[in-house]
């Protein structure tokens, strides 16, 4: 799920086009668990799966992690239904299949709630009650966004898990998702010199996803991920279905199949074994969007070689 989405644009989430497979124990891999029934890596669902958590295991009982990174914000649930005045419908900007996302105001010094039009505005991710996997998925935002910081990340300023409540507070992109500038009728279209410059910054992004420092495999490349400031400065986000990468003498990790169908490298769907080079599936598929037009079909099943 991103950041800032005019309505009625939906969360990365709900995709109906996400998919899953199953692990595969290959030689020189790092081997991630999956469930004993295990189904085949080509098989769709219409329902978005998630990756394992990277850093910290995930707990089935939903408790608090309490190994989060220590440059995040632990708030209240009470502080943020201030800061979205009890998540009114005004100040929604979007839902998804695991929650929704609503505007509010902190402030800048204190992070306390403050009234709308002062302090910062800020995206809040809230998860449903009922979704286990949203909470997989929130567990590996927290654990990467909390730890990486670079410019073409979006920034997660601090998170809230208390009793069944999870949510996440993001830095406010006011142009929304790349995807709605693309496809979205009544949206300003960018130009070609922004064009070019949102490009580049996506790829100053993925650079440092798979440098040594980083080390991480995004899997959900796609434009409604990359996010924009009010100066069009792009950013990633929604590190929901990212993972580790290999690591040593490794070249790949084996892992489940997960991702949104069309985006993902036919070879990872196939093998269910993951490079980094994977995303030059996504990046292709997102330069056909980005400079025809062209949209990947919603409906169908197959993949776009």
């Amino acid at each position: 799920m991103g950041i800032c989405w005019p309505k009625p644009a939906k969360c990365a989430h709900a995709s109906s086009s996400n998919f899953s497979g199953s692990a595969k124990t290959h030689s020189n891999t790092k081997q991630e668990s999956t469930s004993s029934t295990q189904k085949s890596p080509m098989e769709t669902s219409n329902k978005p799966f998630v990756a394992s958590k990277p850093h910290t295991p995930v707990s089935s009982n939903l408790k608090a992690d309490t190994s989060v990174s220590s440059s995040l914000k632990s708030f209240s649930f009470s502080d943020l239904k201030n800061a979205t005045k009890n998540f009114r419908s005004e100040t929604l900007l979007g839902e998804g299949g695991f929650g929704c996302v609503f505007k509010g105001w902190i402030d800048e010094n204190k992070f306390a709630p403050t009234k709308p039009g002062t302090g910062i505005v800020v995206a809040i991710k809230k998860l449903k009650l009922e979704s286990f996997q949203g909470h997989k998925e929130w567990l590996a935002e927290v654990n990467y966004l909390g730890q990486l910081r670079h410019e073409n990340l979006v920034k997660l300023i601090g998170y809230c898990v208390e009793f069944e409540n999870r949510l996440l507070v993001y830095e406010f992109m006011p142009k929304g998702s790349l995807e709605n500038h693309l496809f979205k009728k009544g949206v300003q279209p960018i130009s070609w010199v922004t064009r070019m410059h949102i490009a580049r910054q996506v790829a100053q992004g993925l650079t440092f996803l798979h440098s040594l420092d980083a080390n991480v495999i995004f899997r959900d490349l796609k434009a409604s991920n990359i996010l924009l400031d009010s100066d069009y400065n792009a950013k990633l986000s929604d590190f929901g279905l990212a993972r580790d990468g290999p690591t040593g003498d490794n070249t790949h990790v084996s892992t489940r199949v997960v991702g949104t169908q069309g985006y993902a490298a036919p070879e990872y769907v196939a093998t269910a074994m993951l490079w980094s080079s994977n995303h030059h599936q996504a990046c292709g598929i997102l330069l056909r969007e980005y400079f025809f037009g062209v949209s990947r079909p919603r409906t169908s099943r197959l993949l776009v070689a």
